[in-house]
């Protein structure tokens, strides 16, 4: 089996999914031609070289359907021999595409091929697919297809964690990651210029760092009314351990809608040669699984553990952790390993 390296990774920062967002002036097929000319400029790259272009996207339809791989590649005038997919499964959907890539690489159907992905809210709104799992009520119930914040508070509920704890995480993550901006960190930004305000965005808008703990205490509760509505119900009946859900997920402790996309270039030991340049991490294995729906996001966990037992290793083997859920991580982390480990569908990286 061939390996699978990671040369180059960008992205745009993230914008503010509003009509006065920083992005929101452009379309999908724009904001994937600006990535697609850095990725080609910055690394020499011929783009002749790609065998194929894999994105992921949630909301396919309007500007971003239609492929919006294979379309912002003609968008773009890059050659037609170039093909392009689009993989949606939700919010993995970007590591996925990632993970498809490396695959195609690990089994020698590509040498060079991008992948990330695409989401435009402002101009594409959640949930505007009208997905029947979504839009009837009645369907999701008998489907067992929840919102994630849904399941984000039956989580909360099963491991006693308080709208004290989780408004606390929001805050800290939200002051790490203004530090991060402040010293540099963010470097797999590339620039995007406004065609309407002339504005050059180049830093995340929706990092909130004179966010309060008082102010996040204020917000009302996001997921309550739909609790309400049957879905506490279909959770309190299979989880006969507990006598309610506690609704502590809002707006302010809950991922913003944004806009954004990224590309990350995946190559074999060869495409080290015609760039000129090592390549800065492996892919070493990935690993795809689904957990209770009810639950909606502890499947990253799951992931988690069937690519550690897959590659025989523990969790005090990673250093990393580019995401992590409590009921994995009890363990202490080690110093003394070199693997960095990125969840949902989850994706092993040697440094």
């Amino acid at each position: 089996m061939q390996q699978a390296y990671i040369y180059d990774a960008i992205r745009t920062a993230r914008g503010r999914a509003k009509a006065e967002g920083g992005l929101a002036d452009l379309s999908p097929l724009e904001l994937l031609k600006n990535l697609y000319d850095h990725i080609a400029i910055r690394n020499h790259l011929d783009p002749q070289w790609i065998e194929d272009v894999v994105l992921g996207c949630v909301t396919q339809m309007g500007e971003q359907g239609g492929n919006i791989a294979k379309a912002s590649l003609m968008y773009s005038h890059w050659p037609d021999s170039v093909p392009g997919i689009t993989v949606n499964r939700f919010c993995s959907s970007g590591l996925d595409a990632i993970n498809l890539a490396a695959m195609k690489v690990m089994t020698g159907q590509g040498t060079a091929i991008l992948a990330g992905g695409i989401e435009m809210m402002s101009r594409i709104p959640m949930l505007s697919d009208k997905a029947i799992l979504f839009a009837d009520h009645a369907v999701a119930l008998q489907s067992r297809m929840l919102l994630m914040g849904s399941g984000a508070d039956l989580i909360a509920s099963n491991y006693g964690i308080s709208r004290q704890q989780v408004d606390q995480i929001a805050y800290d993550s939200q002051q790490r990651a203004a530090r991060a901006r402040r010293e540099g960190y963010f470097t797999s930004i590339v620039p995007i210029t406004n065609p309407v305000s002339g504005k050059v965005v180049d830093r995340d808008e929706c990092i909130r760092e004179h966010i309060t703990l008082q102010q996040l205490a204020d917000l009302p509760p996001a997921f309550a009314d739909l609790g309400a509505m049957g879905v506490d119900e279909l959770q309190l009946s299979e989880q006969p351990q507990l006598d309610h859900i506690e609704h502590v997920h809002t707006a302010g402790n809950s991922p913003a809608m944004a806009d954004a996309a990224a590309l990350v270039l995946i190559g074999d030991t060869d495409l080290e040669q015609r760039l000129g340049k090592p390549p800065v991490a492996r892919i070493r294995a990935v690993a795809t699984t689904c957990e209770d729906p009810l639950q909606v996001v502890s499947g990253c966990s799951a992931a988690t553990r069937k690519l550690l037992t897959e590659q025989r290793l523990e969790v005090a083997d990673i250093d990393l952790f580019e995401f992590c859920t409590k009921p994995l991580l009890q363990p202490a982390f080690s110093a003394n390993s070199s693997y960095k480990l990125m969840q949902t569908n989850s994706m092993l990286m040697a440094a």
